[in-house]
């Protein structure tokens, strides 16, 4: 099972992670221990490995700082659910091989303190006995995302995926 987390809009870079938590800033600390520590305390002390993210409209909007979606990335973060996403934040989420999805209706079944069972095997979401299929995911994202992130992915094959 998955906690879920939900954020309203325009949750930007900063409050994912404050700039002076920055890894550059802090080089012996784990930027995942930083994910929302100020704009979200509880997840910061409560999310375990496999919990889901779901904000409304323009989730990681802001800098592009890649050490946002990674400090996800390092909390081991199951899934993010938003209405939309920022551009940027999105491809560095692909690219370290967040499960990122777009579906206005599930983002409204998805409430703060719920609990889910998420398999990206299966393409499914189970929400209070209710499963739902995951919405389409591009086929070079999730390429990506199967392989673990962009890195694990060009090792593998030697090349970029095709969008």
């Amino acid at each position: 099972m998955s906690n879920i987390w939900k954020f309203g809009a325009d949750v930007d870079t900063d409050q994912i992670v404050p700039g002076r938590y920055a890894p550059y800033m802090r080089p012996n600390e784990d930027v995942g221990d930083a994910a929302f520590i100020e704009a979200r305390p509880d997840f910061n002390k409560q999310a375990v490995p496999g919990d889901i993210i779901v904000a409304t409209d323009n989730f990681g909007c802001g800098s592009s700082r890649e050490y946002a979606p990674y400090a996800l990335r390092r909390r081991q973060v199951g899934a993010i659910f938003a209405n939309s996403f920022a551009r940027i934040f999105y491809r560095n989420a692909v690219n370290l091989g967040i499960p990122v999805f777009t579906d206005e209706a599930l983002v409204q079944k998805l409430q703060d303190g719920s609990e889910a069972t998420f398999s990206l095997e299966a393409g499914t979401i189970t929400i209070d006995g209710e499963t739902h299929q995951l919405p389409e995911v591009p086929n070079f994202a999730k390429e990506i995302i199967d392989a673990g992130g962009i890195v694990p992915y060009v090792r593998e094959h030697g090349r970029f995926p095709n969008s």
